[in-house]
């Protein structure tokens, strides 16, 4: 990746140039097919940080572009609408002016902010006037246990309230019985009850048993017509790793490979360090090459993350890290 310059990460919309994933018929003899090698995508995991290591000039010019790929989230019980004003102005200036206009940067912001449903009006209103999206997380987040109209309702009002994104969680039951039917069902009528707003499936993966569970509930999920397949809701023991996220995409790879559409990824929970975003940017390239380092293909979802990232910028120009209450993010 060259030096930062003006050009270096272009802000395009959130939402994709090429055509949403319409989904498709369920497959189950595709389904049945698929395989997952658990040592070898760990192997391949855990070569990452040593295979790849950027640095300066490089290294600033990937941390700003992983600026503009944030879904900027709180999802906390004591939300209130001043913090989430203040995390919208940390959306729309997500790193001090004088850093951006140092690189080159002026008007970068992050990919969207995401909230809960009662706080999606809140958001949308404190965003008017530009081009960042506001992501709900729908569907009885994070367990997905609550009655079904009510699931599919919350959607449709979230939607009305001006949400674009919605993120939704998917019933890790019927992935742990095999009940594949009835999770293509689910995410079909969640998939319509969005209508234009983009769809993103959370599979909570860390309750998923196994990586070839993964990889089937991702598959699903994209026959079903998600247009991002997510790792987790950020609230359980285990979120994102690397392993999960290679088997993740290289599902999103075959499902392109077949079909012709793309998908979008979202790793969620637990990045926090710049040099963790490195290591996905790395094995996004590696894997599904530069349309997935475009914020229509490829999110973080995280809220330190962007701080910590803030704090490298500062140092890569002045050659000291600041404190960390500097680059609060409310």
């Amino acid at each position: 990746m060259p030096a930062p310059t003006t050009g270096l990460v272009s802000l395009p919309p959130a939402h994709p140039s090429h055509d949403r994933n319409p989904g498709m018929a369920l497959d189950l003899d595709w389904v049945a097919s698929v395989q997952a090698n658990t040592s070898a995508i760990e192997r391949r995991a855990a070569s990452l940080g040593g295979r790849r290591s950027v640095k300066k000039e490089y290294q600033a010019a990937w941390l700003l572009k992983a600026i503009s790929l944030i879904d900027l989230t709180t999802l906390a019980g004591d939300d209130t609408p001043g913090r989430v004003q203040r995390l919208c102005a940390k959306a729309r200036q997500p790193v001090r002016a004088e850093t951006l206009t140092a690189l080159g940067m002026e008007g970068l912001t992050v990919g969207a902010v995401c909230v809960y449903h009662d706080m999606v009006e809140t958001a949308v209103r404190a965003l008017e006037g530009t081009a960042i999206p506001v992501a709900a997380v729908s569907t009885g987040f994070p367990a997905g246990l609550s009655p079904w109209h009510l699931r599919v309702q919350e959607i449709r009002e979230s939607v009305a309230a001006g949400a674009q994104e919605i993120d939704i969680v998917i019933s890790r039951r019927h992935v742990l019985t095999q009940n594949w039917q009835a999770l293509y069902d689910e995410m079909r009528e969640m998939r319509e009850a969005c209508g234009e707003a983009h769809v993103k499936a959370i599979l909570a993966t860390g309750e998923l048993g196994t990586l070839r569970n993964v990889a089937k509930a991702s598959l699903i999920c994209m026959m079903a017509g998600a247009d991002f397949i997510k790792t987790s809701t950020g609230k359980e023991g285990v979120n994102a790793t690397l392993p999960v996220s290679l088997t993740m995409i290289r599902a999103i790879r075959d499902y392109q490979d077949r079909t012709g559409i793309l998908v979008g990824y979202k790793p969620a929970g637990g990045i926090a360090k710049a040099k963790d975003a490195l290591l996905y940017l790395a094995l996004m390239k590696d894997e599904l090459g530069h349309p997935w380092l475009q914020p229509d293909l490829f999110r973080f979802g995280a809220s330190s993350l962007l701080g910590d990232i803030e704090r490298q910028l500062e140092h890569h120009l002045t050659g000291h890290y600041s404190a960390a209450n500097r680059h609060a993010m409310g």
